[in-house]
């Protein structure tokens, strides 16, 4: 079922029952009206009656039920009775009247209470009444003939009224149900066009401030955030191609030199230590690749054991000189830290010390003194780890999309790299929950911050 058709039964529905409870309110409160206003004529009626009859010397019928200055006007078919509470008739208006409930309401008259019943079409009214040191019961009967028909009319007009009002529920409902739901239908034909080539495309946002607006910020949102991983996909995939291309591209020419001619087995050592150089660097290459593949598939990192900073990045340095002997990296901790609890860190081991590495290897790499200074600390929850050079420095322009896989700042170009060192440190500081932090000023060196959280 359509939401349109579902909204417009549910209108339909609840304001059915609203005009169906507002009628049976409207007709039982008429009723009561009614039934109150007639026995009250009925009672003024059935007193005057008892006080003639009990009151006067005068037991003449047409003196009892004329209808005179002083006396309530005669009602419709109206019929009075005068018992003793030992069911002895002193008086009856209709001798062929037979009352069924007689016994009851001498019962109620006798204990004080007025009796007000319903008898076929007669509304029945029985009241005590007292002269001198006796006690009688009067009953009075007659039919509202007015009465029950303004009820009558009223129940046709209530039912054309709702029947009215349904009708009127169901084209309103389905008209405004279309209305509000317009919106939607217009979001969906827009989306509708939007296709993997054609991700520049937005939703109209309308006034934006409503929920329909606000869904379809949301959307726009969704659809500039996938536009950017498209595109960002798009590009890792020419550029890891162009990368990969490369090394592939100076093995397939100098093996084909070689095949060309017999050589010397000092040309062939040659040839293979470069060709082993360029497939090192497509291990190289690869691994890392993997790595970026892999940390942006796990995202954030959750439970994951503890271990402590100093050690990471000594290990770090250990590894780093030994297969860079040129690369000066001093490491030195805060004078603020006094316990070791305080740069205790919570994730993996491996792909930290993979992001300090690459670190370290930049900095060195793009200083003319190959060095590195490094600094950790803690500062709140944070551990805060500083690594600053004395290089090259990145260009402003260049620093937001420095972490971009296989971007390269211009002034860097000369120097060997992929491309790929800084991404996949961000994304490996993210899925710990950390952030990462560049500055840096072109001819005087770069600073990156890492906070991570304090395990």
């Amino acid at each position: 079922m359509q939401i349109r058709t579902r909204l417009t039964l549910q209108f339909l529905l609840i304001g059915g029952i609203i005009m169906l409870i507002a009628s049976i309110a409207i007709y039982y409160s008429n009723a009561n009206f009614r039934r109150n206003d007639f026995n009250s004529l009925l009672r003024s009626r059935a007193v005057s009656v008892a006080k003639l009859v009990l009151d006067s010397y005068e037991y003449n019928a047409n003196l009892i039920l004329r209808s005179g200055s002083g006396y309530p006007n005669r009602l419709p078919e109206e019929k009075y009775m005068i018992l003793s509470f030992d069911k002895d008739t002193l008086y009856t208006s209709d001798k062929f009247w037979k009352l069924n409930e007689i016994n009851y309401i001498i019962g109620q008259v006798k204990a004080d209470k007025e009796v007000i019943l319903r008898q076929d079409q007669f509304e029945v009214l029985g009241i005590s009444h007292s002269t001198g040191l006796y006690n009688f019961a009067v009953i009075g009967a007659a039919i509202d003939k007015d009465g029950l028909l303004h009820m009558k009319k009223l129940r046709i007009i209530l039912i054309i009224v709702c029947l009215i009002s349904l009708i009127s529920f169901s084209i309103a409902g389905w008209f405004y149900s279309g209305r509000a739901l317009k919106p939607i239908s217009d979001v969906v034909s827009n989306v509708d066009d939007i296709t993997i080539t054609s991700l520049n495309l937005r939703v109209p946002e309308g006034n934006g401030a409503d929920e329909i607006g606000r869904l379809a910020k949301t959307f726009n949102k969704m659809l500039e955030r996938l536009e950017t991983s498209f595109a960002m996909q798009k590009n890792f995939i020419a550029n890891a191609s162009h990368e990969l291309r490369t090394p592939l591209t100076s093995i397939n020419g100098q093996i084909e030199v070689l095949m060309m001619k017999d050589r010397t087995a000092d040309e062939y050592k040659s040839a293979l230590g470069s060709v082993l150089e360029d497939i090192r660097s497509m291990i190289d290459l690869s691994n890392r690749l993997l790595l970026i593949a892999r940390t942006s598939a796990e995202g954030p990192s959750g439970q994951s054991p503890k271990i402590r900073i100093d050690e990471i990045l000594w290990q770090a340095q250990e590894e780093m000189k030994k297969f860079n002997p040129s690369f000066h990296i001093n490491i030195s901790p805060d004078s603020s830290l006094t316990d070791s609890e305080q740069i205790i860190v919570a994730g993996d081991e491996y792909l930290l010390k993979t992001a300090i590495s690459n670190l370290i290897e930049n900095a060195c790499k793009y200083s003319s003194d190959n060095s590195v200074e490094i600094k950790f600390g803690s500062t709140d929850r944070w551990i805060k780890v500083i690594f600053e050079d004395r290089g090259i420095g990145i260009p402003e322009d260049d620093i937001k999309k420095i972490i971009e896989p296989f971007y390269r700042g211009n002034n860097a170009i000369s120097y060997p790299g992929t491309g790929i060192g800084l991404s996949l440190v961000n994304q490996i500081i993210k899925n710990h929950n950390g952030t990462i932090k560049i500055t840096s000023e072109v001819g005087v060196g770069t600073k990156i911050t890492l906070l991570l959280p304090s395990a």
